[in-house]
């Protein structure tokens, strides 16, 4: 193989390293983890939204530490969606951050690409943390769409909570 792709990929590599998440929009602590019932109403709001607009989804709510807590696959929904769903909401959660804002930093490009080297940050909408009081309590991630219409779908299940 030769060096400088070699050389260009360690180079990538090095300078991920340096790189913080995107700020959030503030320093949200974390509460309480979410109850199961808690999570299925949001689910719920989610599912009946993307069968509104006729997307089959995989919707997953997960917990402050982003351990799944409720999970539904309507039918015929790509079966790689149900993992990228379970990632969505666990970055949400543990970044305390919607996922379309790793979207748009890689989308600028430059430095922005260096966001493709955090462990565990899916840079693809679709997951939103879920925010009761002020504090993070879990979060929802949707998959099985656009990015636009998983974004949409988790958003449906967030406003539920209000």
């Amino acid at each position: 193989m030769p060096a400088k792709p070699i050389l260009v990929a360690l180079a990538l590599t090095a300078a991920a390293f340096g790189q913080k998440p995107p700020a959030a929009p503030a320093n949200v602590p974390y509460g309480a983890a979410i109850s199961p019932d808690a999570a299925k109403k949001i689910a719920a709001a989610a599912i009946a939204e993307a069968r509104k607009n006729s997307w089959a989804m995989a919707v997953a709510v997960v917990d402050t530490g982003g351990y799944l807590v409720y999970f539904e696959r309507m039918p015929d929904t790509q079966l790689g969606s149900v993992e990228i769903s379970i990632e969505k909401a666990k970055t949400a959660a543990l970044f305390r951050r919607p996922t379309k804002s790793f979207q748009d930093t890689v989308a600028s490009g430059g430095e922005g690409l260096r966001i493709l080297r955090l462990t565990g940050a899916i840079p693809v909408e679709g997951g939103i943390p879920l925010i009761v009081e002020g504090k993070l309590i879990g979060a929802i991630g949707a998959s099985g769409g656009s990015s636009d219409q998983d974004g949409h779908t988790a958003q449906a299940g967030a406003a539920a909570m209000k």
